[in-house]
């Protein structure tokens, strides 16, 4: 089954205890923390200790995605703050073997993410030490950006790869994901795709409703 994780940073930051609550009450199966310094993205977003205020409030799982320069140093707070997988992106660690080694001695899930224009041959010799890879489908840093088509391609090649090695990675798609392209995007090999305001986070609409019309739209199509 495609899981739908939800991207925090799309939430009501007037009330993130009772989104947490029914996010998870509708069937969210993990939710997605995005963490941007302002110079690797142009924005900045929110940092350990929102993550570590929610942590007690929900016993899904946390996806903390780490948009910054030199993500070492601020790995083992993440980790603290209740983080069960933690991202960092391929452009922009300058020993990304290292950093993923770092990341799986806290015992906690490895990722790697790659922007749009990034070629999937900076995962060719870590792709055997990550649990996912996440493909960004818009260039990171602003939610309600539309999906690049061309990702699809990058999705499908990146599926034969962890297909053909026989690795147990998880393909998660990040960005423009909507009613309108999700079974495409499973079609091509997502196993989990970042819902955000194109999808989950729709006004006037219950999270009930947003995540059951994507859930229904893969069941129709076989996912």
């Amino acid at each position: 089954m495609i899981k739908i994780a939800p991207s925090i940073i799309c939430a009501d930051f007037t009330d993130l205890g009772r989104e947490v609550a029914r996010l998870e009450a509708a069937g969210a199966d993990l939710l997605h923390f995005d963490v941007m310094d302002g110079q690797f993205v142009p924005n900045l977003t929110l940092g350990a200790g929102i993550i570590e205020a929610l942590r007690p409030l929900t016993d899904l799982p946390f996806s903390t995605h780490l948009m910054v320069y030199n993500p070492d140093p601020h790995i083992e707070r993440f980790v603290i703050s209740g983080s069960n997988t933690l991202t960092v992106h391929a452009e922009a660690s300058v020993h990304l073997l290292r950093t993923i080694q770092l990341i799986k001695s806290f015992e906690v899930q490895a990722g790697v993410a790659l922007n749009p224009g990034s070629p999937l041959t900076l995962l060719e010799y870590v792709l055997d030490y990550v649990d996912s890879v996440t493909l960004m489908t818009v260039n990171p840093g602003f939610a309600g950006q539309p999906f690049l088509i061309p990702m699809l391609a990058k999705i499908e090649r990146l599926r034969t790869w962890i297909d053909e090695r026989g690795l147990s990675v998880a393909l998660v798609v990040d960005g423009g994901v909507s009613p309108d392209n999700i079974v495409q995007i499973a079609g091509a090999g997502a196993d989990v795709v970042v819902g955000g305001s194109s999808s989950v986070f729709l006004e006037g609409k219950s999270y009930q409703q947003t995540i059951g019309a994507l859930r229904c739209k893969l069941a129709q199509a076989g996912f």
